[in-house]
């Protein structure tokens, strides 16, 4: 049946009824996620290909890799005191903070109260488009969403959510406002909306509509995403091990996974396929309307009849798959089975498939590369694999784990390091003016440098220097002539004098 409405019939299946959260989120259907199926969504798609998400476009969204390399460099400090570490709560971090970056130039600092704020309207938005509203499915008793305060809860989000938007597009509009060295979306959309090339002039609303999509759909789905393949991973140790010698052994001693390795990844991205098959980030897919009357199997479907597709039980059907409940990522070695073909296993091959999905397996693909090559991952104290859930979700429209997942990281280590003529470490001399300044902080290869730069380092980053030094001396000795890289992903530091290193 699935096939049938996802590929056969898919379009006499591929419109969107007119329900009240998604109606009133979406600037009444000026979207392009929950808009009908006509010319008008015809040409949102096409601005939305051309100009916002051709693979050209991300392939230069440098805020992933950059957004992905901190996220590294903080679960490696804190991995210095062999503490749980909230994944969930880093990605969904990192996810939201890509969005903001690429949708409009801004990044919200972790902890602040504007990252706060706009996560909580976020959540809420998440909400109502997953609520249960009395009057879609019974109009005369629309009264009852107006008695328990989901008509006037809905009205408070859209008309927070709309102020922010016009916020940024004001921004955006400032005439004083510097130029940016890169073009976020919202500048594309604003140079759309002024030289008016389509036929569909944009409005603010149009440009509000568009950016909805983009805040809903980018931010918690891949991060989703990530964490329910750590789940599986770390329940599923020989996948785990196999995944991981993969990604060491393409990439070595290489101090980033960038998109460019990720292709050389078979493995990774078969994780990541078996991941969306037994967890799809959306398990009921967003409802679809009949454009028109079809026949499928015998029976006569009208036109705008409401139809919800349920992706989770597409992924475990024992007539597509063998074993289905089982988490195996090889099914996947060899597959023609893509996200973007003709396959309707995955649930992405549609008329109405996403056109931000290669920004999104972009970031899960490169998230997912980057905490296996620099981490081994192990349980909490007190907890076992089996005590992972990936049995229950929270209520919503994307599917998250109903507790969060919290791990141990530990860094893996890339680097041997000589121990002759040692000296004691009292008698080591280490210079808060850093040697050999930008060469030195983040290559993540051997360096050589017998000089001191003029670049100063942060305190913060020279305690974390004393703190790994800790670590590699062991015994409180060291090699006068070795040089010490750091873990990837945090400041690497040099001792005066010092020619080399011996990278495993």
């Amino acid at each position: 049946m699935a096939k049938e409405i996802l590929k056969t019939h898919d379009l006499e299946f591929c419109s969107r009824p007119v329900l009240t959260g998604l109606q009133k989120l979406s600037y009444n259907g000026l979207d392009m996620a929950f808009s009908r199926y006509d010319a008008y969504w015809r040409e949102m798609r096409k601005i939305c290909v051309i100009h916002l998400f051709s693979s050209i476009r991300v392939q230069s969204f440098s805020p992933i890799r950059e957004e992905v390399s901190h996220m590294i460099e903080k679960i490696s400090i804190s991995a210095l005191d062999s503490e749980p570490f909230n994944l969930t709560e880093a990605m969904m971090s990192l996810t939201s903070t890509i969005i903001c970056r690429i949708a409009f130039g801004k990044s919200y600092e972790d902890g602040g109260s504007e990252k706060s704020k706009f996560q909580d309207l976020l959540n809420e938005s998440q909400a109502m488009f997953s609520i249960f509203f009395f009057s879609d499915y019974f109009p005369y008793m629309g009264w009852v969403d107006r008695l328990t305060g989901l008509a006037r809860r809905l009205e408070k989000n859209f008309k927070e959510f709309d102020a922010f938007y016009q916020q940024i597009i004001d921004e955006h509009l400032d005439p004083n406002r510097s130029k940016p060295e890169h073009e976020d979306i919202l500048d594309v959309l604003l140079q759309i909306y002024k030289d008016r090339p389509y036929k569909t002039q944009l409005t603010f609303d149009h440009i509000k509509a568009i950016l909805m999509n983009i805040f809903v759909a980018g931010t918690d789905t891949s991060a989703a995403t990530v964490i329910w393949a750590m789940s599986f991973l770390m329940k599923n140790p020989e996948a785990l091990k196999k995944v991981q010698e993969e990604v060491r052994t393409v990439i070595g001693n290489k101090g980033f996974v960038n998109e460019y390795d990720v292709e050389q990844l078979c493995y990774l991205k078969a994780v990541v396929k078996e991941t969306m098959r037994l967890q799809p980030t959306a398990p009921l897919l967003i409802p679809r309307e009949t454009t028109e009357k079809c026949n499928i199997d015998g029976y006569e479907i009208p036109a705008k009849t409401l139809v919800y597709v349920n992706a989770w039980a597409v992924g475990r059907d024992s007539e597509a798959w063998e074993n289905p409940n089982e988490f195996n990522p090889d099914r996947f070695l060899g597959s023609s089975i893509d996200f973007k073909g003709q396959d309707f296993e995955l649930t992405f091959a549609q008329r109405r498939i996403c056109p931000g999905l290669d920004m999104g397996i972009a970031t899960v693909e490169l998230s997912l590369a980057n905490l296996l090559h620099k981490f081994d991952w192990e349980m909490p104290g007190g907890m076992r694999r089996e005590d992972i859930d990936i049995d229950h979700v929270l209520p919503g429209i994307t599917a998250h784990r109903r507790v969060a997942l919290c791990l141990v990281p530990k860094p893996y280590a890339v680097m041997e390091i000589r121990t002759t003529n040692l000296v004691d470490e009292r008698d080591i001399r280490v210079e808060e003016d850093v040697l050999a300044a930008d060469e030195v902080f983040c290559t993540g290869t051997a360096v050589v440098a017998t000089s001191v730069a003029s670049a100063s380092m942060p305190e913060s980053a020279f305690n974390i220097f004393q703190n790994h030094l800790r670590i590699i001396l062991g015994f409180g000795r060291i090699d006068e002539y070795s040089c010490f890289v750091i873990y990837d992903g945090v400041w690497s530091v040099v001792v005066e004098g010092a020619v080399g290193v011996d990278l495993k």
